[in-house]
């Protein structure tokens, strides 16, 4: 905006980042994870967006935002699968020790070098995927969404034999290992290599199945990419950095998986966009997601659907919402990992209500963007046209009442006589002779000013006014009375007076459209002001929706904490302190330190960690405390 709309924005006040930060951004300060990944750092950032459709108003008078179903590019059509897999009894174990690891990085067990929440995060995705990455020595287990995976890939590999279609594997997780870091540090398990083995034992051709990371030049890759186009290469893997924006390669693509859930809601449309697109030779093309349940793998997908909607919403002529979340990289809070590890039945309520909530709120958006422009019509357009429309009807009814009333002079035989014309101050009534300094005349205004009506004189009691039109290559006169009344002009000398006659004799048809006009804008007002109370009719829903959802929210936060505090933490270091109110100890309760407490004779005993004792004396302070 600062390079295409710097006058509007000048105009507009929003011409420094702050201001327009203050009209349209929400920042946030919280702490996270330094770049070296040992400590924790303060962080301002852009949490919301604000006012967006006053946003996406400035910014649609620089850009005009086409999406493909609006310019109706021939593309195939997408089918969406879900490969769904049950989690195995070790998934299941290594899922609820996240839970674990979550705990004990928020209370802060952890040095945040050796765990933290992105590692978690990480591992969760590494468990759906297939448990071998976490340990290599864990047992391969033939139902996960790994092999159920395979199976599909060769399914369709041989359904689609005779055509050579292609397919199209990503996965951001057990990339190949390059030759220096066998070298180095051993032989790791790869997600590619499992495939590419499993595949061949099938009977697929090892040439047939290729790594985008085999390719470590540009030429490398056009070379690789043209052989997929050709079906020589039939199963390409490869990870969304690698194969996104540039890569072509949909010629004969029919399937596309996404055994991994990416990092943003944009690495999504990319994989996507690599087989959905102009130039594919089928027109219909499927579209595979691998979960595994209880895992992060749907919860995460659909965090990344959920962000992704705004941007769709933003980049079209939809009302977007009046605010929306940063649209950065998908993460899970503690409260989230809690519920997804224990298994919890409101974590999919929840994500169905997000949808849900979401779309109704853009319903209601355009509904209130509706009533804004009936408003509009209602207080200002519809009565100004109505003004408008009246005032025309008075002054045509003046013009054909004068025209009716105009004295009318009889030739020799009885037929009204040319009625002399006035330009340029100069009274012509030989017809021939008007016609030919009718047409000088019109030479003469385009000199005098091609830019606007000039008057040239008068013709039957109205003002004569003449101008240029340079697109249509036309002169245009106006009669001018109480109304105007315009007609085009030709080379005809004679033929120019009829063209100024049927001008005039058009006002009854002219009045009579006025008062139709008139008549259909007080019918569009009237209605208008009757549906200026229209509620919004999902109104209730929303609110429902709205209200399940924020306690949801509320459950799923508290369920991270409903063990007792003693329980949350062990005290590997105790200190003690006597407490002698009953205030005191539910306040300390409700402090979130690690503690336990013991009642003895009206005195209230607590054993705490001696790394929170100062943290403890500050919140007793005003509790009268006794320090053993």
């Amino acid at each position: 905006m600062r390079y295409l709309q710097n006058d509007l924005l000048e105009e507009t006040g929003l011409k420094h980042f702050d201001m327009w930060a203050a009209n349209f951004a929400e920042t946030v300060t919280e702490s996270q994870l330094s770049p070296e990944g040992n400590s924790y750092q303060m962080k301002t950032r852009f949490a919301r967006f604000n006012n967006m459709p006053e946003l996406m108003t400035l910014f649609k008078e620089c850009a005009d935002i086409k999406t493909t179903d609006q310019l109706g590019l021939k593309i195939p059509e997408c089918e969406m699968h879900t490969i769904v897999a049950q989690p195995s009894e070790l998934q299941k174990k290594l899922i609820e020790n996240l839970s674990e690891r979550a705990r004990r990085i928020r209370l802060r067990e952890v040095d945040p070098s050796v765990d933290n929440m992105l590692k978690i995060v990480s591992d969760g995705k590494k468990i759906g995927l297939d448990v071998r990455l976490i340990n290599p020595e864990f047992p391969d287990d033939e139902n996960s969404k790994l092999n159920l995976t395979i199976n599909v890939v060769y399914d369709v590999w041989e359904k689609t034999a005779e055509k050579r279609s292609t397919q199209v594997i990503f996965c951001d997780l057990g990339v190949p290992q390059s030759k220096a870091d066998e070298k180095k540090n051993g032989k790791k398990f790869s997600i590619y290599d499992d495939i590419k083995e499993k595949l061949i034992k099938k009977g697929v051709p090892p040439e047939e199945i290729a790594f985008v990371h085999s390719a470590k030049t540009e030429d490398a890759k056009d070379k690789l990419f043209a052989k997929v186009r050709k079906g020589e290469i039939r199963v390409l893997i490869g990870s969304t950095q690698k194969m996104g924006a540039g890569t072509n390669i949909q010629d004969k693509l029919v399937a596309s998986y996404d055994l991994d859930a990416p990092s943003r809601p944009s690495d999504m449309e990319q994989r996507r966009g690599r087989m959905v697109r102009q130039g594919n030779e089928n027109d219909k093309v499927d579209l595979y997601r691998c979960v595994t349940e209880g895992t992060f793998d749907a919860y995460l997908y659909q965090m990344l659907e959920n962000k992704q909607q705004f941007t769709s919403q933003i980049m079209t002529s939809k009302s977007p919402v009046r605010s929306c979340q940063d649209l950065d990289e998908v993460s899970l809070s503690y409260a989230e990992i809690k519920a997804l590890s224990a298994g919890n039945p409101l974590i999919k309520e929840k994500m169905d209500l997000d949808i849900e909530v979401s779309k109704l709120k853009m319903l209601k958006a355009s509904h209130m963007n509706a009533l804004y422009d009936l408003q509009d019509k209602v207080m200002i357009d519809l009565p100004a046209m109505i003004k408008f429309n009246e005032l025309l009807i008075s002054n045509i009814e003046k013009d054909l009442k004068a025209y009716n009333e105009r004295s009318i002079v009889l030739d020799d035989k009885g037929k009204p006589a040319f009625p002399s014309i006035e330009l340029f101050g100069k009274v012509y009534t030989d017809k021939d002779e008007a016609g030919k300094a009718l047409i000088e005349a019109c030479k003469q205004a385009a000199r005098a000013d091609i830019t606007r009506n000039v008057e040239v004189g008068s013709y039957q009691g109205f003002k004569l006014n003449i101008g240029y039109e340079p697109m249509n290559r036309v002169y245009v006169a106006t009669l001018s009375g109480s109304a105007s009344y315009k007609t085009e002009l030709g080379g005809s000398e004679s033929g120019n007076f009829t063209r100024l006659d049927n001008a005039l004799n058009g006002m009854e048809d002219k009045l009579t459209a006025a008062k139709q006009q008139l008549e259909r804008l007080q019918n569009q007002l009237e209605e208008a002001m009757a549906q200026l109370d229209t509620p919004f009719p999902h109104e209730q829903e929303l609110q429902e929706k709205s209200q399940r959802l924020d306690e949801l929210t509320k459950q799923l936060e508290s369920a991270a904490d409903d063990k007792p505090t003693s329980e949350l933490a062990e005290i590997v270091d105790p200190y003690f302190i006597e407490v002698s109110s009953e205030e005191a100890a539910e306040k300390l309760k409700s402090s979130g330190i690690t503690f336990e407490m013991k009642e003895s004779e009206g005195h209230y005993i607590v054993k705490i960690n001696r790394s929170d004792k100062d943290k403890v004396h500050d919140l007793l302070e005003q509790q009268k405390k006794i320090v053993l």
